[in-house]
């Protein structure tokens, strides 16, 4: 397995703007935040992010803009489903670097 995708694989990548209006915690896990996400005209979805081992709390995604892929299967995290991706580039000291979106219309499609 490798950590690199071709460009074609990333070509069908569907990418949003999201406003992250809740971000939990989950009590039953180490890493995992819970991102309620709003799309604009795409709707909500729920999203979670396997990131608080790095150090980040919901505190560092709520209220905030960042680019999330919406085209993947739903994925079941306990007894719901994550409808999403956060994107994430690169790491700084080995913690994820996500992509800001601040200022770009919610729901917009990057590309």
């Amino acid at each position: 397995m490798t950590d690199t995708i071709s460009l074609d694989e990333f070509n069908k990548a569907e990418m949003r703007v999201g406003k992250v209006l809740e971000a939990i915690d989950v009590e039953k896990s180490e890493k995992l935040i819970k991102l309620t996400v709003d799309f604009g005209e795409f709707g909500k979805r729920i999203i979670f992010t396997g990131v608080r081992g790095y150090g980040y709390t919901g505190v560092d995604f709520k209220g905030k803009q960042f680019l999330f892929v919406t085209n993947l299967e739903p994925k079941k995290m306990g007894e719901e489903e994550s409808q999403g991706m956060i994107l994430a580039v690169g790491c700084d000291e080995g913690k994820p670097i996500f992509v800001s979106a601040e200022g770009m219309p919610v729901g917009s499609k990057v590309r």
